[in-house]
């Protein structure tokens, strides 16, 4: 069985099939990787189970390649239902067993691999399951197993168009067969139907799981491993924020949290990498490469276009909930010390404002949890006539701001005075000690003189 996405090669080498040794393809070189042996299901002493070629399969799993297993009766008595097993197969060191996948069934069945995605096909009950293995499951300690993240559903059904002269061609299609016994699937993603003559190609549509999945936070993080996530998280980020589904205030937290964090990995890979190419480090280090923006990161600008603002103006939202969804947005972005924009601060203040909530304004300001900003300051200023305080508080926060920038400046101005005299200073005792070293020498000499 053979790879061409990791160019690796898996042979038989046993009676029964199931010691494997692969064989790694690069550049015109092959290295041979450590052996390894499949687990064969339990069977009765008269009986010999054989490792079949069409139970295994071979892909790349979030960017690591497995060996996966189709065991067909599980190992343990307790269980039943066949099962599919991963075996993590590392460029370097022994091949291991790291995921169980439970189908909890038993009959034929095909795999895929789609979007980081394990989809196992029933051919019994024409269903297919999907696996995720970055989603928590019960470990172990050495093996994870893994339950279908959502319930089985039947692939979309396909209509075949009749080819013809126009009068025949006015027919309707034909409903594609699925899940037919003719079926050949080939990996990552390929379902060949030959008795019909087409060949697909498997794909996951995530708008149909949002609703498949009422675990918010689970729903996240399964959404943020997929590559087209961006517009599906952000229509669940405005689902979750309607009457009709509106979720709870720690629910919404979580959440924004999950966002958060991944956009403050990219925010960190993306300072190291200016940072490596500002120090020269990226000319000694050339496989230092700039980090992708993958749709998984959702930053402030996306949320407050597609969210926030639409969620601002929706008048059968209770005020002090809309508040509370802005400011637990802003928390979570200082939880993860991400700058807060200026215009989510705008928002906040707009929203009190149009509720009359001077008070909750003016603590706002008074205790910094709104960041002084000129922008702020300015729209503060604009909003003298509704609130008159909002003059002062707008000249105060520009006084800040100036004072915030001399202590800036002189604290600039004194470290280059620091690093200065610090030089001279340097210079000073270097010459100093070259002007004592001159003076033993001297003094040595004359010495030497006298006693000659």
């Amino acid at each position: 069985m053979y790879c061409p996405e990791s160019t690796v090669i898996l042979l038989s080498t046993t009676v029964l099939g199931n010691v494997l040794q692969p064989f790694h393809f690069r550049a015109g070189t092959m290295s041979k990787l450590p052996k390894f042996e499949i687990e064969l299901p339990a069977a009765p002493k008269s009986t010999k189970v054989n490792l079949s070629e069409r139970d295994i399969a071979m892909a790349t799993i979030y960017a690591q390649l497995y060996v996966l297993f189709l065991r067909h009766h599980s190992r343990t008595s307790n269980s039943t239902g066949a099962e599919v097993v991963l075996y993590h197969l590392p460029r370097e060191g022994a091949c291991k067993k790291m995921h169980i996948l439970k189908l909890n069934r038993t009959g034929k069945f095909a795999l895929n691999v789609v979007d980081n995605l394990v989809v196992v096909h029933h051919q019994d009950t024409e269903t297919s399951v999907i696996f995720d293995i970055k989603l928590r499951g019960e470990s172990d300690g050495t093996v994870t197993f893994h339950h279908p993240v959502l319930p089985a559903r039947s692939i979309q059904p396909y209509q075949i168009p009749v080819a013809g002269p126009a009068p025949v061609t006015s027919q309707s299609p034909v409903p594609c067969k699925l899940y037919s016994s003719s079926w050949i699937v080939f990996q990552p993603d390929i379902i060949i139907s030959a008795s019909q003559g087409y060949l697909w190609n498997l794909q996951v549509k995530l708008q149909p799981i949002v609703n498949l999945l009422p675990d918010k936070g689970r729903l996240m993080d399964f959404l943020l491993q997929r590559k087209e996530c961006k517009m599906v998280i952000l229509s669940v980020c405005s689902q979750m924020l309607t009457e009709s589904d509106r979720a709870t205030l720690p629910v919404i937290a979580t959440v924004f949290d999950k966002l958060n964090h991944e956009y403050k990995k990219y925010l960190d890979a993306e300072q190291s990498y200016t940072m490596a190419v500002e120090t020269g480090q990226s000319r000694s280090s050339p496989l230092l490469k700039r980090p992708v923006r993958t749709q998984a990161v959702v930053d402030q600008s996306d949320m407050y276009t597609h969210v926030l603002s639409v969620f601002t103006e929706k008048k059968e939202m209770p005020h002090k909930f809309v508040i509370s969804v802005l400011m637990e947005y802003i928390r979570s972005l200082n939880q993860f010390q991400i700058a807060v924009q200026h215009y989510l601060h705008e928002l906040v203040i707009k929203t009190l404002v149009q509720h009359n909530l001077f008070y909750m304004l003016h603590q706002f300001l008074q205790y910094h949890v709104l960041s002084d900003s000129k922008p702020l300051a300015c729209l503060l200023l604009s909003l003298e006539s509704f609130y008159p305080p909002a003059h002062q508080l707008s000249l105060d926060m520009l006084k800040m701001l100036r004072s915030r920038l001399k202590t800036k400046c002189f604290s600039t101005l004194y470290f280059v005075f620091l690093n200065s005299e610090t030089r001279d200073c340097e210079e000073t005792l270097v010459l100093h000690q070259e002007n004592t070293v001159k003076n033993m020498l001297l003094f040595s000499n004359r010495r030497l003189e006298t006693k000659l």
